[in-house]
């Protein structure tokens, strides 16, 4: 959408949609963490030892791996049809995935893991096609000139909710289980019954977000709406500086899809905390992204782009190096220093995030970029994906070389200093070679 045909469109804040969409994006991304952060913690198996009884990096693998599956189909779907019905529907599912999950824990003690971690994958498939629905959206309803304020106030809303899925779901664990985790794991069933009452406030909020045309009604199915597109194959082939990007954003997402389990080993692993506290302390990035995000976006008005990505990844780096290092079985920051961290660490991804993550937006042409989005999902995914063995690896690495678990940090610092070094993020097309 050019910025002629957009003129006549009320302000962001005043616009519904937006808030519609804000709102929604806030419900669902609650409700995804609070359940996926109760079985991170059922998988870390807390007080116990890490390398045979922390499943936290397959627990992950199982989350991601929808992304990779079904992103480009979801891509397509996004395309050819008007992205606000994918929206209400995938909202529908996440009643029903949710009430499945209520499930999943009152037969914990029958199931097990197999039952959750079934529930988490749903919960992913859901998310897989909300994502190219959302986030292709945003070029079509609002100005270019509005996207980089809109993506960071979406950004941060996403990770208060994040915030508070994490505190909820730490709470939850501590409140209804005790101290006998696995046992009474079948008491979860309680915050899953909430968060199906919030996925329907969340369908509700997504009836406010006004209808577009669709992209590409003419598309048709094939093959490729099922892995990589000829289209998409043929556009990254062409274009060198969105292919980059692309893979950047992938290895950004391993690397923070490695830190969180690193997080919550750490937490009570090395500081003895309980799972409560523990994800107070990983919801620290969170609180970090959330002040960030808008930083992020004002950076990206007033400075190139490509350096508050390269400043970003810079404060990424030092900020795993910090985190890594210990003394004894103790992080040595100790935990004040270690929330600061944390806190630095989120504010640095988001101001490396918010320019890439617009320039991925707005670069493809019109017809493609929901497909763009859904690529980008795949390859972000496919990233966390691995990133779930990598962390059962390095856990391995640091047992054999009897060093803790905050050592994984410094291995993934290592993953992003040569793109802190190398990496320079090209400029957008302008309007007339779309």
């Amino acid at each position: 959408m050019d910025e002629t045909q957009a003129s006549g469109q009320p302000t962001l804040f005043r616009d519904r949609s937006f808030w519609g969409v804000a709102i929604t994006q806030f419900l669902g991304a609650f409700n995804d963490n609070v359940f996926k952060q109760l079985v991170l913690l059922l998988a870390l198996g807390i007080n116990k030892d890490i390398v045979e009884n922390d499943l936290q990096g397959w627990a992950t693998f199982v989350f991601s791996l929808p992304f990779v599956l079904f992103s480009g189909f979801a891509g397509y779907l996004s395309d050819k049809w008007s992205k606000t019905p994918i929206i209400i529907a995938s909202k529908v599912a996440e009643i029903v995935i949710m009430l499945l999950g209520a499930l999943a824990f009152w037969f914990y003690d029958s199931w097990g893991m197999l039952g959750t971690w079934t529930v988490l994958f749903l919960m992913a498939t859901q998310s897989t096609f909300f994502g190219p629905g959302k986030y292709g959206l945003l070029p079509e309803l609002f100005r270019s000139s509005d996207l980089p304020r809109a993506n960071g106030l979406i950004l941060m809303s996403t990770f208060l909710a994040i915030i508070f899925g994490m505190t909820i779901a730490g709470k939850l664990l501590v409140s209804l289980t005790g101290d006998d985790v696995a046992g009474n794991a079948n008491q979860l069933w309680i915050g899953s019954m909430v968060c199906m009452v919030i996925a329907v406030v969340g369908t509700l909020t997504s009836l406010m977000i006004r209808q577009t045309p669709p992209a590409q009604p003419q598309a048709k199915m094939s093959m490729d709406n099922f892995g990589l597109s000829k289209d998409m194959i043929a556009l990254l082939r062409g274009d060198n500086p969105l292919l980059m990007a692309l893979l950047v954003s992938c290895v950004f997402w391993m690397v923070a899809s490695i830190a969180v389990p690193a997080v919550n080993s750490a937490g009570t692993k090395m500081l003895g905390l309980d799972a409560e506290a523990t994800s107070l302390l990983g919801g620290m990035i969170a609180i970090g992204i959330m002040f960030g995000a808008p930083l992020g976006g004002f950076l990206c008005r007033k400075m190139p782009p490509h350096a508050a990505v390269t400043l970003g990844l810079w404060g990424i780096v030092i900020c795993l190096g910090l985190l890594g290092m210990w003394q004894g079985q103790t992080l040595l920051l100790g935990l004040n220093a270690t929330r600061i961290a944390l806190l630095l660490l989120g504010i640095s991804a988001a101001i490396y995030s918010i320019p890439l993550q617009v320039f991925l937006q707005d670069r493809p042409p019109d017809m493609l970029k929901g497909r763009m989005i859904a690529t980008m999902n795949q390859a972000n995914f496919l990233g966390m994906m691995i990133a779930g063995p990598m962390y059962q690896f390095f856990l391995w690495i640091g047992a054999r070389m009897g060093w803790p678990v905050s050592s994984v940090f410094w291995m993934i610092g290592l993953m992003v200093l040569p793109i802190a070094i190398m990496y320079r993020m090209g400029g957008r097309k302008p309007s007339a070679e779309r």
